[in-house]
């Protein structure tokens, strides 16, 4: 990652400097520190009705890896060439300007990569009185509601029902997981390395949980799904798709959130499964749905927040947090979460105070 500086005095915070990282190129594959570049800038001066925000925490996502390309996937647009990465951020308003925010609240925004950023308030949403902010971009942000949405709306498990999740302990799939047991179904888990399946098991109430790195997946998979599958959910692809295909129930249900195997254009997750799948989708009455859960807010997201918020409170959803430490380590962390080293919901600790 290369590192420039604008010398620029900053007119907001005496003394103190805006780091950002930004694109500095489009990834060919698995994104490594030289499509980036760390720069220096001043701070930006609030002017009337707006409010300057300090990042504390920032979430990394791996929706973050498709806004890299040149061409974006639809549903939002690419990072361009020189611009911010983007990401969820908690911040504090350090300046104000702004009727309704004051300095020294905790806000939920999206400024991404950097220190400050400027905000006219209308995307900001106060975190006063959540004890532990980061829980704005995991348990109780996009990554849980993706898994409430995505389970309880499209999965729709029963009682009884065996549900299947991949990435099982990572932001999504380790509420998913918990999510179900909560409706009476049996879970079981794919994630990689025996610890990840261990704290599956022993922490989140997981059934099973296999270890995707182990041979014969597809072989390991069947013996723990002697009745099928009735609830897949798919944040994965490749080959833990083509294990689960054949296992599918008459009317079971694909919640389809990603597909990270083939994010990085892998040519090792590059399975054929066109065939296969229209075949299990047609002979078993397959319902697939794809879901983006940015169209989700406007109707369920006040029913996610209270159903998370008393679960948690609760302790029957135990939300869990792999914490980086520094802005500059941001990149390096993307990276590991591609290749799924991560293990539970990845944020990173820009600044200290919250």
């Amino acid at each position: 990652m290369t590192q420039t500086q604008t010398e620029t005095p900053s007119p907001a915070t005496e003394g103190a400097r805006n780091r950002r990282i930004v694109l500095a190129a489009h990834p060919q594959g698995l994104p490594r520190a030289g499509d980036f570049r760390l720069e220096t800038t001043a701070i930006p001066e609030p002017a009337e009705g707006q409010v300057l925000l300090r990042t504390r925490w920032l979430s990394i996502d791996p929706y973050m890896r498709n806004l890299m390309d040149e061409v974006g996937p639809g549903y939002a647009p690419p990072v361009a060439l020189g611009a911010p990465m983007v990401g969820g951020t908690v911040s504090e308003i350090v300046a104000s300007r702004h009727p309704r925010w004051r300095v020294g609240q905790q806000v939920l925004s999206n400024t991404g990569w950097q220190d400050y950023a400027l905000s006219d308030g209308e995307d900001l949403l106060s975190l006063d009185g959540l004890a532990r902010p980061s829980l704005a971009l995991g348990g109780l942000g996009m990554p849980g509601f993706t898994a409430y949405v995505g389970l309880l709306d499209i999965g729709q498990p029963k009682a009884g029902d065996t549900v299947v999740v991949a990435a099982a302990t990572g932001a999504v799939g380790a509420v998913v997981g918990q999510l179900a047991k909560l409706r009476g179904a049996r879970v079981v888990g794919i994630a990689g390395g025996a610890d990840k399946c261990r704290y599956a098991v022993e922490a989140l109430g997981f059934d099973a949980c296999l270890d995707r790195r182990e041979p014969d997946l597809a072989g390991r998979l069947a013996a723990a799904c002697p009745d099928g599958i009735d609830v897949y959910f798919e944040n994965v692809g490749g080959e833990v798709l083509d294990a689960v295909l054949p296992l599918l129930n008459v009317g079971a249900r694909i919640p389809v959130c990603g597909f990270i195997a083939h994010y990085n254009k892998d040519e090792s997750a590059a399975i054929d499964l066109g065939p296969k799948l229209l075949a299990a989708v047609l002979q078993k009455r397959v319902r697939m749905q794809g879901f983006i859960i940015l169209d989700h807010y406007a109707d369920r997201h006040a029913d996610f927040l209270r159903d998370m918020t008393a679960w948690i409170a609760a302790g029957d959803i135990v939300p869990t947090e792999d914490v980086v430490a520094g802005l500059e380590q941001a990149p390096a962390a993307l990276a590991d979460l591609l290749q799924g080293r991560n293990f539970g919901k990845v944020v990173v600790r820009v600044n200290e105070g919250a």
